[in-house]
């Protein structure tokens, strides 16, 4: 009899410690994503930007030129058009530039995009600063409706001179907007 309650209180330790497991999994899983984007806003990994306007002062650097290349990416069953208007610019840091992109919804329906931005190189990603930006928002559009997305931008002059071009990337998806209801 006493070896069943051996096996009992053994039993309920390990049903214990499991349960313990459980719950720092969840936990753990819960809070990665605050983590990580801590993580990246701290160090700048995975070039991301700025993710709302600022204010900042032109400052040129004369003495360099940087090449700014713009890119766009969408998922093969998107709904868009989705394109730069150029496909690169060559820059002054330190100077305000304006860029556009158009976006065509190709759907008989309304929708809603969101354009997420990425930065390359990493190292860069800090020194891009938005002013202006069609990604802070997210943007609704009528059935079949094209339209110019803007985009204004410096590039801090205190770039790593080794930095001879950025990259900049939207993904451009389709969003459901949620309407609260009082």
């Amino acid at each position: 009899m006493t070896a069943h309650r051996e096996d009992n209180g053994s039993n309920r330790s390990l049903v214990l410690r499991l349960m313990v497991w459980v719950v720092a999994m969840f936990g753990f899983g819960f809070l990665l994503v605050p983590l990580y984007d801590v993580f990246c806003e701290v160090t700048g990994f995975g070039g991301r930007t700025n993710t709302e306007s600022v204010a900042v002062a032109e400052n040129p650097d004369e003495t360099r030129t940087v090449r700014v290349e713009f890119v766009t990416i969408l998922n093969e069953y998107a709904p868009w058009e989705f394109s730069a208007d150029v496909p690169s610019m060559e820059i002054t840091p330190g100077k305000l530039y304006y860029a556009t992109y158009t976006a065509k919804n190709l759907t008989g329906s309304d929708k809603v995009a969101q354009a997420v931005p990425s930065v390359a190189p990493v190292s860069a990603s800090k020194h891009f600063k938005k002013l202006e930006c069609f990604c802070f928002t997210s943007q609704d559009f009528a059935a079949e409706e094209e339209r110019a997305l803007p985009l204004s931008f410096i590039v801090d002059p205190e770039l790593p001179g080794y930095v001879d071009t950025i990259t900049l990337q939207y993904t451009l998806f389709d969003t459901v907007r949620v309407s609260s209801s009082n």
